[in-house]
């Protein structure tokens, strides 16, 4: 119960504080006095533990989802309310969640070092050379993308359990030389600096709160994702519905990402050109519309396995799958062309300065794609690839079958 009234004399009526393992002791004077004077103090229960001395408001654990308190916050609006979180709450925190729906003038945000940052001054390593991943909440397979030769990555964990977890996919990925370093509890005085190899892994009793920092080793025969567009149709579970690898790079140069874009995957098959969309930039989100069960289960399991989890995928036929769907910045139609409405229905939704990409086989398909670049516009290529194969005793190009593709921007 508080012991006096809390006033919120300025505009600035919501403190998010970045509070670390060592509770109080790290905060500012200027944080302690936040706390104290807080109608409303928000955060996890470990949080609130810490802080307890502090407390004089209400108290207010984060429910599961801790979005179901945001009324609440909102609620106080014009009064004093805090918001503890870990470290820096804008870096993988709580701070985005909250700039949602409060403005930057209406709050104050005071950050403690974050755990990416105790981690790296923990190993000696430059931030701005190392991969800063968040496993909290996020499926595992999310880091495959950052497994470079060479690479250094720091990763947020989920639980206890995460570590281990993490060392079995880095050997099964052939990586089993690389050198992990557990760091627990950093800045309190439980913290604990422990290292192992993926394929020697004997770290017991791991605390829920850590922090791993990762030195890649890969072996020859490592299973790596590369950085350029274009990957090998081997890294691809399929059926042959599959944009093969060479027309695949020259669709994504036509597609051409830009960050916090969203692409439409129409006729997902394999997912390959959603796939790889998805690897240029973290920023960048994609919808696969798949009308078979068995291959859109086929396109999550590829999603999983290169690293991007995060592929949206709808079981449906189009047009009718795309009804309520967030508008795109950019379409992929590899295949439905034929399909009456699909066309419509992608460009009546595409975003003013999008692009359509269509590729075609089959002879009809071409004939529509000629017919939609007279109406509308853009390029029409022809892209033909041939391939070395043995002729008898000696070799010959074997090519394959031609694909035309039309590139257009909807004005």
């Amino acid at each position: 119960m508080m012991t006096e009234p809390a006033i919120c004399t300025g505009p600035r009526w919501l403190s998010i504080v970045g509070i670390g393992e060592d509770g109080v002791e790290g905060l500012s004077s200027v944080a302690l006095q936040l706390i104290r004077s807080a109608e409303l103090v928000v955060g996890g229960a470990r949080h609130l533990e810490l802080a307890s001395g502090l407390i004089r408001g209400r108290r207010l654990a984060w429910p599961s989802p801790i979005s179901d308190a945001f009324p609440e916050i909102e609620r106080h609006r014009g009064r004093a309310v805090a918001i503890l979180a870990s470290g820096d709450p804008f870096h993988f925190g709580v701070g985005k969640q909250i700039a949602a729906f409060v403005q930057a003038d209406e709050f104050i945000c005071l950050p403690q070092p974050s755990a990416f940052s105790l981690a790296a001054a923990r190993m000696g390593w430059p931030l701005q050379d190392v991969s800063l991943v968040t496993l909290h909440g996020r499926a595992l397979s999310g880091i495959i993308r950052h497994l470079q030769p060479g690479a250094r990555i720091l990763a947020l964990s989920w639980d206890n359990a995460t570590p281990r977890k993490l060392s079995e996919l880095l050997t099964t990925h052939r990586m089993g030389k690389t050198r992990m370093t557990v760091l627990e509890a950093m800045g309190g005085a439980r913290e604990r600096i422990r290292h192992a190899t993926a394929s020697n892994f004997d770290l017991e009793e791991i605390q829920p709160l850590n922090t791993i920092a990762i030195e890649i080793v890969a072996e020859l025969e490592a299973i790596i994702v590369p950085l350029a567009p274009g990957l090998d149709d081997d890294f691809f579970e399929h059926d042959g519905q599959l944009t093969k690898r060479e027309v695949r790079a020259v669709t994504l140069s036509s597609l051409q990402p830009l960050q916090g874009q969203l692409l439409w995957d129409i006729g997902l098959g394999a997912g390959s050109v959603a796939i790889e969309w998805l690897l240029r930039h973290p920023s960048l989100r994609a919808i696969g519309i798949e009308a078979r069960s068995d291959r859109a289960g086929r396109a999550a399991r590829n999603a999983a396995a290169l690293g991007v989890p995060e592929l949206e995928i709808v079981q449906g036929l189009a047009p009718d799958a795309l009804a309520g769907l967030t508008r795109p910045d950019a379409v992929f139609i590899g295949g439905g062309m034929m399909d009456e409405g699909v066309f419509d229905a992608a460009w009546s939704a595409l975003k003013s300065g999008g692009r359509l990409i269509a590729n075609a086989v089959s002879l009809e398909t071409e004939a529509r794609l000629a017919g939609r670049f007279q109406q509308f516009g853009g390029d029409l290529v022809r892209l033909q690839v041939a391939r070395a194969d043995r002729v008898g005793a000696m070799s010959g190009w074997r090519p394959a079958m031609p694909v035309t593709q039309w590139r257009v921007r909807k004005p």
